[in-house]
């Protein structure tokens, strides 16, 4: 069973997605068809690869993407829409792992994923609704006092001047809702519309000189001082070959699947709401929640409720989305009992172990970007322009600083790790569920 095409049709963007309903679609890119050669070959369409191919493109360097849907398919045109600040893992955390050098060189990375996707949508013109600010609200007086700490913790450290703690009068100003008291508020951080951000990312691509087929999947791939890239219908010699695949990687590389395992997520758009009767945010800002299933959600450019949570670990998507995500939205929101549903989809993504993404050298011209953990917004573009500087030779320090976090792998290997997880998040469920 293949996750490319057992939830959704074949070349085409889910057709109950808002995004897709509100996106200016590209023409289709054709199939490759013809044996080639490139400098480099990125396998993946989505931020990780067309960030890469278009920062390798600027450089003038021969760049193939070769994508087997199309581009933005994935998660990066699925998500929730939220440019996360710091690193998916709790900084505090991070550090103690991985030591105070390398740990603050990975929170400064993640300030410039911000500011890298922030530059590119400026500099390629990308209309997709950026917008200033994500909130994280805790869900209990316990983990309100700890983001409060975390906020005091990051200020004192770094010295951003862009975080804001949220009290429980803030939070209830801010969120209508009865189930949060209080938060972070970081004001760098930012949201958008990340269907409209990925093709903004391929159109500029292509403009520089990418080379994007679509509907191209690699089947194998024959590593050697030049690698070997078999499709469907051709293949393709190149000397570097960068592994953007993320949740859809497969059984390409043995390597990374050990390390990086497809969930699906799913979101909801409500029908546009009316301002005075089921206001939910009295701020254009996204939210995130702590729970450890996160509930995330905030407010489209016309006016309706975009809200995501829950997660499965089989293959297929459930028979009714709309009513999986109604639940824990009207946790938050009972308000909104009366409101439709006018849109649901889901998609998969890749996470890790550590919640960490997964930096690979593979070999010497083989490199991996992927397990972005729901923050590849930032990171997952962040990444390519590192593994493109890497094999620019301009500056490896970036992408070795990432490979540096340890990375382990899911335990059971490739077929036994779905089962294992499910107890896992079964057990954090039930955490959330009950408050403890």
């Amino acid at each position: 069973m293949n996750l490319l095409y057992v939830n959704d049709g074949t070349n085409r963007y889910p057709q109950n997605s808002w995004y897709t309903a509100t996106s200016e679609l590209l023409d289709s890119f054709e199939p490759l068809s013809n044996d080639i050669s490139a400098d480099v070959a990125i396998i993946g369409g989505g931020y990780a690869g067309l960030s890469a191919g278009l920062f390798l493109a600027e450089a003038g360097v021969n760049t193939v993407l070769l994508e087997a849907q199309k581009v933005g398919f994935g998660a990066s045109g699925r998500n929730g829409g939220q440019l996360g600040a710091g690193q998916r893992m709790d900084q505090r955390d991070l550090i103690k792992l991985v030591g105070d050098n390398l740990g603050d060189q990975l929170w400064f990375l993640a300030e410039d994923a911000i500011n890298t996707v922030k530059n590119l949508i400026a500099k390629n013109e990308i209309n997709c609704f950026l917008r200033p600010g994500v909130a994280n609200l805790g869900n209990s007086n316990t983990e309100t006092s700890d983001l409060h700490y975390y906020a005091e913790f990051l200020e004192k450290r770094y010295n951003l001047g862009n975080i804001e703690t949220v009290s429980k009068e803030e939070s209830e100003a801010l969120c209508k809702s009865n189930e949060y008291k209080g938060g972070i508020l970081f004001k760098n951080a930012a949201h958008l519309h990340p269907l409209r951000y990925v093709l903004g990312l391929a159109r500029a691509g292509k403009k520089r000189g990418l080379r994007i087929f679509e509907q191209t999947p690699v089947q194998k791939v024959v590593k050697g001082n030049t690698v070997v890239l078999k499709t469907n219908r051709a293949s393709i010699k190149a000397k570097y070959v960068i592994y953007a695949c993320n949740g859809y990687l497969g059984k390409l590389e043995p390597k990374v699947a050990a390390r990086v395992m497809p969930i699906n997520n799913f979101i909801v758009a409500t029908e546009p709401l009316n301002k005075a009767k089921h206001q939910v945010l009295t701020k254009d800002i996204a939210v995130a929640d702590s729970k450890f299933v996160v509930n995330y959600f905030r407010m489209s450019h016309d006016n309706r409720l975009l809200f995501g949570g829950t997660e499965s670990y089989g293959y297929r998507f459930p028979k009714n989305i709309a009513a999986k995500v109604r639940k824990p939205l009207l946790k938050i929101f009972p308000q909104l009992n009366d409101v439709e549903i006018d849109y649901a989809w889901g998609g998969t993504l890749g996470i890790t172990m550590r919640r960490m993404p997964f930096f690979k050298r593979l070999s010497d011209n083989e490199f991996n970007i992927s397990g972005f953990s729901g923050h590849g917004v930032g990171n997952a573009t962040h990444a390519g322009k590192l593994v493109a500087q890497t094999i620019l030779n301009q500056d490896s320090t970036g992408f070795d600083a990432m490979a540096k976090v340890p990375s382990i792998p899911f335990p059971g290997g490739r077929f036994a790790r779905s089962p294992l997880l499910i107890m896992a998040m079964t057990w954090y469920s039930l955490r959330d569920k009950f408050g403890l």
